[in-house]
């Protein structure tokens, strides 16, 4: 086997030019395979651990004619859920409202969630210790749509339980940034008790998210939905970049394996010399095919090594500073202004041995002919 890797490295580095392509090629094809996985296992990850902090939490108890995705269920999509059930839940009551910033009309959702719940990442505190009749807390992208400011008033109209319209202005109390639009965009935050008193509606909830504490269980009128299930959406986007970042790669990847394909075709049609005096000095058609094989193999060893030494400065870069997403926090998932790409041991090892068994596979394939081949008429061939 010594010997076996001692005459590949000797006839690839005998190739010159030609080796050194296709390592440069395969070495491209293994950095940029590395580098687009690691950005969507890091765009996966920071979108599952902001949605998770500002808004999923573990998992949410839904009331049974709540639907997130149809706004009308808000005035119906409520109700009570006994005390002594409430552990490890913090409470949220959603209605429909409007407001009136600089005298035009803005409908919104007005959600209402207990001062005091530490779960989510929305700063209640301020809420807690504001002295205003009715704080609240918006979003910076809220803030921008409204050119709100903390400290501003605004008038707040909405309806009660019996659909009876009310008004009075709500304080700014603070403005929270967050790369999560759905506790932001068209949203404003007000204590729980005081939505309930503005609406009649005292102990009633829309929906609880679930601390890490919760045990799920059946409660009549409630249903609750896990954080998987939450998060499938964002998971499914990610899924379906995957894919076509996969026809990506077995593109580059396909090129780069077609370079080695045909230098190992013209390798073995230009040494049946050399095939031809191994096979008379006693080495088998196998091994001599095998020994083809490793020259293969080698360039991709070769071209791991290449693309470590370029590739490792701009993992190291690109892991500690990001990637600027601008516009990115739109997409409706909650995903940063950067991305870090999420270079783990388990992607590298991944990637290198798919670049490996992919040239070694390729190898073998032209070496093949070596089986067929007529030593005689090898040792006589000009080639």
């Amino acid at each position: 086997m010594k010997l076996a890797f001692r005459l590949a490295y000797k006839n690839i580095m005998g190739a010159g030019l030609r080796t050194w392509l296709n390592v440069g090629i395969l070495s491209f094809v293994f950095v940029l395979i590395i580098f687009y996985r690691a950005f969507l296992i890091g765009w996966q990850e920071q979108g599952i651990q902001n949605s998770v902090a500002w808004e999923y939490g573990y998992g949410q108890l839904q009331n049974k004619d709540y639907d997130p995705a149809d706004p009308f269920t808000l005035d119906e999509g409520h109700g009570i859920l006994p005390d002594d059930q409430q552990q490890n839940l913090v409470p949220v009551l959603l209605r429909q409202a409007s407001i009136y910033p600089q005298g035009r009309m803005m409908p919104i959702v007005l959600k209402g969630i207990d001062v005091d719940q530490e779960l989510l990442r929305l700063p209640t505190q301020k809420l807690r210790e504001s002295t205003a009749d009715i704080p609240a807390l918006v979003g910076t992208r809220m803030a921008g749509a409204t050119n709100l400011k903390a400290g501003d008033q605004v008038l707040l109209r909405w309806r009660d339980k019996e659909g009876t319209f009310d008004a009075a202005n709500v304080t700014i109390a603070g403005i929270f940034s967050t790369q999560v639009p759905g506790v932001d965009v068209g949203q404003i935050w007000i204590p729980l008790r005081k939505l309930q008193q503005m609406t009649g509606l005292p102990g009633h909830a829309t929906l609880f998210v679930a601390n890490s504490n919760f045990v799920s269980k059946n409660v009549d009128g409630w249903r609750f939905v896990s954080q998987q299930e939450l998060l499938k959406e964002l998971n499914a986007a990610v899924q379906a970049e995957s894919i076509s970042g996969w026809v990506i790669y077995l593109l580059l990847l396909s090129i780069a394996l077609l370079a080695i394909f045909d230098t190992q075709v013209l390798s073995i049609f230009r040494r049946q010399r050399e095939i031809g005096t191994y096979i008379s000095l006693g080495l088998t058609r196998n091994r001599v095919g095998n020994l083809f094989t490793l020259e293969g193999t080698m360039y991709s060893l070769l071209a791991t090594i290449v693309g470590g030494i370029y590739g490792l400065p701009i993992f190291l870069y690109f892991g500690t500073q990001g990637i600027g997403m601008g516009g990115v926090e739109d997409m409706g998932f909650g995903l940063s202004s950067r991305i870090y790409p999420a270079f783990g041991f388990p992607l590298i090892i991944t990637t290198f041995l798919l670049v490996v068994i992919s040239s070694a596979l390729i190898s073998y394939w032209p070496a093949r002919k070596i089986a067929r081949l007529d030593p005689v008429k090898a040792l006589k061939s000009r080639h």
